[in-house]
């Protein structure tokens, strides 16, 4: 399993001998073996409400109570609804310290870093929090929260980058709805399917980068790359004359496509486990979790290239 939103027995495939685990879940093999056997017994009044249940238009999400690939899309576009409101807000209060060009000569960026940093420390928090509460119950009000952090984290960065970069938001935000539209659109025509050696494979590139990652954090913190070298190895080693950031940051965009596939995949699996509708509130989170990764690293990316 790709993404930690999804560590869930309702997103995982049941065995139809099993009742499902997870809360909600409805009654699996033995129910349903026990009513195919009394189906013969049932009378006239209950067939004409079969009739004419099966005439009624199909009961959606709210009816059923049941998550569905539609209430899911529209929990995931509220969320994002919610980042974008507050990614606005830390966009304003993250320039309101760079001082106007007639009364800073020398152009000295002095950026309000406090949403930045907000909302990376409380978006982790509640990441760990949601993920791993998730099992017992969904709370909707802390993944509302994540995303009002994430979007405090993704304006701030945001801004930070727009003023070293001009134009590089609006190159990383097409190039991340790309990137999403078209695997969406793979998955949808069934072009493209997660499989588990794919998954295997993945999981070991991501432990891989997630290790290179560290290592390079703490070469840049005790001072190896010098002073002003913002992406360390990414930007100083060079492969080819290419900077080591680009190479592995098309490798990052590639793995973070395929963890979407593995996200719509398993909302599928809820889907077909008939799992309670707020569980599509962890789908959203989860889609959610990936987008933001997606458009940092897209972001890091442009600027690297922009940068050499």
């Amino acid at each position: 399993m790709s993404n930690f939103a999804f560590n869930n027995p309702a997103f995982q495939q049941q065995d139809p001998r099993n009742v499902a685990t997870y809360p909600g879940a409805p009654q699996a093999a033995q129910g349903a073996q026990t009513a195919s056997f009394q189906q013969a017994g049932v009378d006239a009044t209950v067939n004409a409400q079969l009739e004419g249940m099966y005439a009624a238009p199909p009961a959606g999400a709210i009816e059923t109570d049941r998550m569905s690939v539609e209430d899911t899309v529209w929990k995931t576009a509220g969320l994002f609804g919610i980042l974008l409101v507050t990614a606005a807000i830390a966009w304003v209060f993250t320039l309101g310290g760079v001082a106007a060009p007639e009364r800073d000569p020398y152009n000295q960026f002095a950026p309000n870093m406090g949403p930045w940093i907000v909302g990376a420390l409380g978006g982790f928090v509640l990441a760990m929090i949601i993920s791993f509460t998730s099992r017992k119950k969904v709370r909707p009000a802390l993944i509302f929260a994540y995303a009002a952090f994430e979007g405090l984290f993704i304006g701030g960065i945001s801004a930070f980058f727009e003023v070293l970069w001009p134009g590089i938001v609006m190159q990383a935000t097409l190039a991340t709805v790309s990137v999403v539209a078209v695997t969406l659109a793979l998955f949808a025509s069934g072009k493209i399917r997660a499989s588990a050696k794919m998954t295997k494979i993945f999981m070991i590139a991501m432990g891989g980068y997630l290790v290179f990652s560290l290592l390079n954090v703490i070469l840049m913190w005790t001072g190896v790359f010098g002073q002003g070298q913002a992406f360390g190895m990414l930007s100083q080693v060079k492969i080819a004359g290419i900077p080591l950031g680009l190479i592995i940051g098309v490798l990052v965009v590639f793995m973070a496509a395929y963890s979407l596939v593995l996200d719509f995949d398993q909302i599928q699996q809820g889907v077909r486990n008939g799992a309670p509708r707020k569980y599509g509130w962890l789908g959203a989170f989860g889609i959610m979790v990936t987008v933001v990764w997606l458009y940092v690293e897209i972001l890091r990316m442009i600027a690297i290239a922009r940068s050499n």
